[in-house]
Formats: C-alpha cells, structure tokens, sequence
C-alpha cells in the first residue's frame, strides 16, 4: 500500500472504482481502489496517509463497521463517506463517527474533487478546532428558536416533509427556514453543516 497522498477507494461497484480512479488520477493524486472493506484491511500497513473515500453499502462489511474497525486500530485517515439516495440519516451517523465529510451519488465531480483534495491536505489542529468551535456558537447564536428546531432536526437526517409533520409547520416554511439556517451558519451544503453540528458535539 502506498503511503504518500494516496486516495483509496472502497466500493463494490467496479465502475464506480473505475470512475473514481481516472477523475481522482486528473489532479495528479495517486489512487489504489479496493472491492471490500476487508481488502482494504488486508492491504493496509502502518498508518496509511491521504484519504479514503468509502461506499456506506457493501457486501460483508459495511462502509460504517469498516470506519469503526479503522478507529479501534488507531488508524487516523481522513474519511469521506460515498452514500446512495436515502442513505442521509446513515451519513449523518458516519460524520458523527468522524468522517469529514460525504458525498451523494450521482456525484457532483468538481464537488468531489473538492473534498478529496481538502481531505488529503488535511491535518489535525487541535487549537484551529477549538477556534472553528467558537466561531460556529457564535453563528448558532444568531438562530431563532424555529431556526435552531429546524437546524436540529436537519442534521438528524430528517426531510423536509418529515420537519414540517414534527413541528406542525407546512414543508414550504420548512424549506424557507432551512435556507436561512445555511445563510447564517455559513453552510454551502447539508454535509457542512452536519460536520458543524458534529464539532459542537465532540466539545
């Protein structure tokens, strides 16, 4: 397994790995793709640098229970979870779990790429955390208590529609609060404002 700024791929769908591999090899990032989380264990020596993009759904073992195995070894490699249509609340738990970020399919590429360059370039501060911790009550602070309802139950991985049935409000007031809610804390996507929510949390 090669250590230096190497993006490794787990997904059970060869064209999707394929894909992966000839987009992420473009910006000049080396690549080694794996069918299975046990693959990728098998292969994995020492402490791997880089990051790894990693399917949620997969025969054997999943997406999850592999980023679990990764965190009882002691293995610190930034994660970026690979999910499906319908697979948000699974997400949600990943970045909760420590992933930094996740990416919906059919994905964005100039998105992806994004994410797995600021993922590779990643290191951990502990001092720029507490700073990012700060910054991110102070946003939270500007919230109105509808706003904050909304914003929880968001990160919770709940819909709009399902918002909107909890709180007793229609989906399209929802949808507006939710757009003032990333207006405020500065989101530019659902998977940053979860991995906002997951900061306060580790605090």
């Amino acid at each position: 397994m090669t250590a230096e700024k190497t993006v490794y791929v787990v997904d059970d769908d060869e064209a999707v790995r394929r894909f992966l591999r000839g987009l992420i090899q473009s910006v000049g990032l080396r690549v080694e793709t794996y069918a299975t989380a046990q693959e990728f264990l098998d292969a994995c020596r020492g402490a791997p640098s880089g990051c790894l993009l990693l399917d949620i759904r997969m025969p054997g073992m999943s997406g999850l229970e592999l980023q679990a195995d990764l965190k009882r070894r002691e293995i610190d490699i930034p994660v970026i979870i690979l999910t499906g249509h319908g697979d948000v609340k699974v997400a949600v738990h990943a970045m909760k779990a420590g992933a930094v970020d996740f990416i919906e399919k059919p994905f964005n590429n100039e998105l992806l790429l994004h994410a797995v360059q600021k993922a590779v370039a990643h290191s951990l501060r502990a001092g720029g955390s507490r700073i990012r911790r700060q910054e991110i009550m102070q946003r939270l602070e500007a919230l109105t208590s509808r706003e904050r309802q909304v914003l929880d139950l968001v990160v919770a991985g709940e819909t709009n529609k399902g918002a909107a049935r909890q709180l007793g409000i229609s989906e399209k007031t929802v949808e507006i609060h939710r757009a003032k809610v990333m207006e405020k804390m500065h989101a530019r996507s659902l998977a940053e404002l979860v991995k906002m929510a997951a900061a306060l949390e580790s605090e």
